[in-house]
This record gives C-alpha cells, structure tokens and sequence, in this order.
C-alpha cells in the first residue's frame, strides 16, 4: 500500500477538542453513527490510557497522537463517506478502571476500534471484553508476551484473543536486547535486579535475567518495590553492599528516577538499566542530576530520527498540543492509522459503506493491514504481535536522552 500523506493541522484543530463522542443516532447492530455533520457516517477511535497521574505524560502523549491521526484521515477523506472521531478515557494506570473503560467503549456502537491501553496489566484486564464484543484493540504500548502468546509462551505459544494487536515489540526481545547491551557493550557483569511486581516491570526483570545469566553475567541481588511508595533507600542500600556494577530495573518513571537518584545517594555510582516504561523526560525530572549515564532501551527506532516520522513530528508540532508525544506517539498513531485502514478495506469490500457486522469485520480486516508508517513497516504477524522488531537503547546525558545503539535482539 502506499505510505500515506500526513497533512498538516493547525492548533485550533487541536485545542479543546482532544476528547470527542460520537454524534448522531446509532444502528442497532454497531457500525457508526448516520449523522455524522456532513452527510456521512462517524466512526469513533477509543482510547485508553492514564491521562492523570504518575503516568500522565505517556498516556496524553498517547491521546494526542491518535487524535491527529483521526483529524488527519478527515483532512484527506482517506475513508470515503466516514468521518473520525475518539473517545478518550483515563484509566489511571489501574487494570481494574481499564475494565471498565473497555465496557464503556464496548456500550458505544459507534467504536469500531481502539488504541490503547500503555500498560500491560491494564491490557490483560480489558482483553476478553473486547473479544467478547469484538472490537479490535491495538496497543501502541504493552509489552508483556503473554498478551499475545498465552501464559506459557516460553515453551508454547497459543494466541489467547483474536481481536488484540499491538505495534510495540515485546519484552521476549527487549529484556535480552538489553542484557546484550549491557553485558556485551556495556561491560557490566554483576546487576542487582529491581521490578516492582506488576505485569510488565516483572516480566521484563525476567527477561533480562536469563538473558544476562546465559551471557555469564552474575546476578548479586534481587529485590520487589512498592509502586507506591517513594522512598527506597533501603534497597539502595542493598544495592550498595551487593558491590552490584549496574541494577536492571522492570518497572516504569515514577519509580525508577527516585530509585536512581537514591541508589546514588547511598554510595552506588552505577547505572540504573531500564525498558521503555523509564523512557520519558519525566524520568530526568524525578532522578535529577543522578540521572546522568542511565540507560533504556525502547521498541523502535528514535522517531524524531525516521524520515518516515518527519512529517508526523512536524505536524504534531503544528496542531499545538500542549504534551510531548512522549515514546509511544509514532506507535499510537500507527496504531489508530491500522484501525484506520481496517476500517478502509471493510467500506471498500461492502460497496461504500459499513456492514452490519463492522466490528468483527474489521479485526478480521486488521490481520492483513500493511503499510509503511511512522515507524516504520507496520503489519502483524500470527500472534497480533509487530513484525518491527528493531529496539534502541538510550542514555542520559546533558539533561536528555541521547540514542546509544539501535537494532534487534540477537539470540
């Protein structure tokens, strides 16, 4: 298919208008509303995503890009006779509000597909409600394996949902990439190993500890945090007496800056190692000058380096949001752009218009959508998984991150 144009969108597009509903009268069976202003039918993107709290800054970021995605498909008519709309609600970081949320979307007849959710514990809640209705999802963010692959996806893999996708790659890839890095590149040998027990902070701890382990690297320390809480000298202190050379830590910003800038605090010049959910400038913020020579890594390649970004990074820009697109707007873009084209080629194959079953039409649609976009070759393989596998790993560094190596997981 061919890559599609990003048209530019100006700021009063953007203001105050982030969170649509749909308009007009429903159909009874779903498949958008009949009035949608113009003549046409409106089709509403759901997302999903922490828009208060810690985690704010990557889930606005995820908000906006979807929503630019939506205005920038009206702008071209990419979808004849359809105008897009989103619905965005917040789900805190907690798996239990995304439930909910997911049910909402679900209630509304006129979401044909949403984006969403950033964390991998919220996306293992609203799963079976989405493929219970079906409705597609497609997740710009989680990372967990088993989302895709089954619990036991080790030894077996078993896709559990049909109606999930996602275009971040996972963490099966990005804990060994990093171990490699860290081991190979690096020259680190003995980690101290930190997750704060959720979904995606101990699934990717794990990960990166058989990878670093079957390097010949040493694991001298492992311990669990409260996500909640803020103080974490005493395990700083561990890390210190461990004689540890870096810590890897499975878990996200919030924690991971103050646990960083306490590390220090108790002695252990080292690096804090983490994945994707530590990549934001928030990170820099929480961990202050300690910061300085940590490490992520983060699925892709660093957007604002892509030619195939540059008009996205550019038009962002013009629609005036007030928040960074953060790591995941590429992939939230792409992701509503799959949810897009889906819709495309279900109007296309039902003489111009939506069928009765649009919903199941379009996750069956979505198997097979390909296109090249922000970030690159978007697709999907068996599993619902991205078939982009390349990862980068990053540093701070002058109050920035600055991009260390990209590539894919060799193993």
């Amino acid at each position: 298919m061919r890559q599609r144009s990003l048209i530019a969108i100006t700021a009063t597009l953007a203001a105050g208008a982030l969170t649509l509903t749909a308009c007009g009268s429903r159909d009874e069976d779903g498949g958008g509303s009949s009035d949608s202003g113009n003549g046409g039918t409106t089709v509403v993107i759901g997302v999903d995503a922490p828009l208060t709290g810690d985690l704010s800054a990557l889930g606005l970021g995820i908000k906006n890009s979807v929503d630019l995605a939506a205005k920038t498909a009206n702008k071209e008519q990419y979808v004849e006779g359809i105008t897009f709309k989103i619905e965005a609600l917040d789900d805190q970081g907690q798996a239990s509000v995304g439930q909910q949320n997911a049910t909402k979307l679900v209630a509304n007849k006129d979401v044909l597909g949403v984006v969403g959710p950033l964390n991998s514990s919220v996306g293992e809640s609203m799963q079976k409600v989405f493929d219970t209705a079906k409705l597609v999802e497609v997740s710009p963010a989680n990372t967990n394996p088993a989302l895709t692959q089954g619990v036991d996806w080790q030894t077996k893999k078993v896709r559990p949902y049909k109606s999930y996708f996602r275009t971040a790659t996972t963490d099966a890839i990005q804990g060994p990439f990093a171990a490699q890095y860290v081991y190979n590149d690096a020259k680190k040998k003995k980690v101290f190993v930190i997750d704060d027990k959720k979904t995606y902070g101990a699934g990717l701890a794990a990960t990166f500890t058989e990878e670093f382990k079957k390097l010949g690297g040493k694991v001298v320390g492992t311990e669990h945090i409260n996500p909640d809480s803020k103080d974490f000298n005493a395990v700083a202190t561990k890390v210190k007496q461990s004689g540890a050379d870096v810590v890897y830590y499975g878990g996200e910003y919030p924690q991971a800056g103050p646990l960083s800038k306490q590390i220090k605090e108790a002695g252990a010049k080292i690096p804090l190692v983490g994945g994707d959910g530590i990549y934001s400038a928030d990170f820099i913020k929480l961990s202050g000058a300690a910061g300085t020579g940590d490490l992520a890594t983060s699925v892709g390649a660093p957007v604002e380096e892509l030619p195939s970004a540059k008009e996205f990074v550019a038009n962002y820009k013009d629609a005036g949001y007030k928040e960074a697109f953060e790591a995941y707007g590429g992939y939230s873009y792409d992701s509503a752009w799959a949810i897009i084209e889906a819709v495309k080629k279900v109007v296309e194959d039902n003489d111009g218009k939506l069928p009765d079953d649009a919903r199941s039409k379009v996750v069956d649609a979505m198997q097979n959508v390909s296109f090249d976009g922000v970030t690159g070759k978007v697709s999907f393989d068996e599993f619902g998984d991205a078939t982009n596998k390349q990862l980068t790993v990053y540093s701070v560094k002058d109050g920035d991150w600055g991009t260390v190596k990209s590539g894919t997981f060799t193993g």
